[in-house]
């Protein structure tokens, strides 16, 4: 048996990290600006965080949710309290995937519609009703095409508005900040039209802040530069530095019933364990403060670089959109220059990289990053 052949592969294989750093077999360092898909939140190998794990380890790995855990409680608690959500409630599970899946579940147990309103160029995930609210016909496979929904353009006032007035739309789903769609924002004013119009015909509103959310963009959520508070909130990737866990936040309105939802892995011992360490690591190193302040410097300073077509972001979540593929761009980042990216389509280079980026790392990387432009 092997590994089934699902992405194309760098030829290079990361055995260890440290902070903003990894490095390959043969000893090679990389700067990091991808946080392995923006899951990299306090830094690779922080040891607060390994410590934490580590001896959770040796004292209880997993057990049954038919039991208390009050790892559960202390990170609910915590989290509530960093996002400004106390009152809502938390549901855990294991990835953003299944996170949205159950928001879109408990949307269509809580006012029994059926249809979906998304954006053009979202991406919710790869499983059944996550993938097809997710604007890429390649990933929806014919058993997931039921779902009814409807995509409209972002940051489209009239049509939403529209749609929201038949009144049989159960929810809508959006990104903080979309990203493999290329780091496109919505629109303040859209996002605060668009919770008032849910709230006025009894729709769901969902905001995806999966890759956008836990601190990326200088706020603890996207969403929140338009004070605006949604009625279910999907969290995952930085949540649990690289250990896989998800929730869903809920607003009070919602009511527990046993037996709706449930989990097998979700909000383990390691998981929470995991998640606390990360909460704990942002208070103490003030970390979202620093996605703020080194994300302005490096969106300066792109946007004084001549062959760049656009910059777009906040915080640490950063698209570089080129004229032309940078397909070899990267290349040249990741094998002269020894840089880690991410992209979106063709024409964007995108920035995810851990929270605790420096301003050093942020020079350096715009000092290679200058060095492989110069060959175009």
């Amino acid at each position: 048996m092997k590994p089934f052949d699902v992405y194309p592969l760098f030829d290079v294989e990361i055995v260890k990290g440290r902070g903003c750093r990894t490095y390959d077999m043969l000893g090679n360092e990389y700067l990091d600006l991808y946080g392995g898909h923006a899951v990299i939140s306090v830094g690779h190998s922080h040891p607060l965080y390994v410590q934490r794990i580590t001896d959770q380890l040796n004292k209880l790995g997993f057990y049954s949710n038919s039991v208390h855990n009050s790892l559960q409680v202390t990170l609910a608690e915590k989290l509530g309290f960093a996002s400004g959500y106390e009152d809502y409630s938390l549901f855990l599970i294991n990835s953003g995937a299944e996170a949205n899946e159950n928001a879109l579940k408990l949307a269509s147990f809580y006012n029994g519609r059926k249809r979906i309103i998304a954006f053009g160029k979202s991406f919710h995930g790869r499983t059944s009703a996550a993938a097809r609210v997710t604007d890429n016909p390649k990933i929806i496979a014919p058993v997931n095409a039921g779902l009814e929904v409807t995509f409209l353009p972002l940051n489209d006032l009239e049509a939403v508005t529209k749609e929201l007035n038949k009144k049989d739309v159960c929810a809508v789903i959006i990104e903080g900040i979309q990203g493999v769609g290329g780091i496109r924002l919505p629109d303040t004013h859209f996002l605060k039209h668009l919770s008032k119009e849910c709230k006025r015909t009894n729709t769901v509103l969902i905001l995806d802040e999966i890759q956008s959310g836990y601190g990326r963009s200088g706020k603890f959520f996207a969403h929140q530069y338009a004070d605006i508070r949604p009625d279910l909130i999907t969290v995952a990737k930085g949540m649990g530095n690289g250990f896989p866990i998800g929730a869903v936040l809920i607003a009070p309105h919602f009511q527990a019933v046993h037996g709706q939802l449930g989990t097998t892995f979700g909000g383990n011992h390691l998981a929470c364990t995991a998640a606390i360490a990360v909460l704990d690591i942002f208070e103490n190193e003030h970390l979202i403060e620093n996605a703020k302040q080194v994300g302005d410097f490096l969106l300066k300073e792109l946007s004084a670089f001549s062959q760049i077509k656009e910059v777009r972001g906040l915080g640490l979540m950063i698209g570089i959109e080129m004229e032309n593929s940078v397909t070899d761009l990267r290349r040249r980042l990741l094998f002269e220059q020894k840089v880690f990216t991410g992209s979106s389509g063709t024409h964007v280079i995108r920035l995810l990289p851990p929270l605790c980026l420096t301003h050093q790392d942020a020079l350096l990387f715009l000092e290679r990053f200058e060095q492989a432009l110069r060959v175009e």
